[in-house]
């Protein structure tokens, strides 16, 4: 995401069409199609203020993962309930995409994703079951 935040805003101040009709034609599209078409109008529109949001929200969220990381590295209750929370936001995105279009990488991505997310459950009820008896 830091990568993906620095190379947004090297387009700031630059010509980000001319770059997006570049790949498009690095990639063999007709830039009068239909995705390619709309690629091209996007990047006709967006304004600088907008790649600049664009990379402080990419920034931020890279921000909030290493913090995440950190917390999980020193075992902080925390950081349990930051993954599970981040992990968890995404299975019915994912299930709903699974049911809708099913494929191998759909399901592996779907159960890691609910792996993680019960790590971290478990983790955190294993804190609690262990402070409550450490403190009786």
């Amino acid at each position: 995401m830091l990568l993906a935040a620095t190379g947004v805003l090297s387009f700031m101040h630059g010509d980000l069409y001319r770059a997006a009709a570049v790949l498009i034609a690095h990639a063999h599209l007709n830039p009068a199609a239909k995705y390619p078409k709309i690629f091209l109008d996007a990047a006709a529109r967006l304004q600088d203020s907008h790649l600049l949001l664009l990379a402080a929200g990419a920034a931020l969220y890279s921000l909030v993962r290493f913090v995440e990381a950190w917390g999980l590295f020193f075992e902080k209750a925390w950081a349990e309930v930051l993954a599970a929370a981040s992990g968890g936001i995404y299975v019915p995105l994912e299930l709903a995409e699974f049911v809708r279009r099913p494929t191998w990488h759909g399901a592996v991505l779907l159960v890691l994703n609910l792996t993680v997310v019960v790590i971290m459950v478990r983790a955190l009820n294993k804190r609690r079951s262990g402070g409550a008896a450490g403190a009786r």
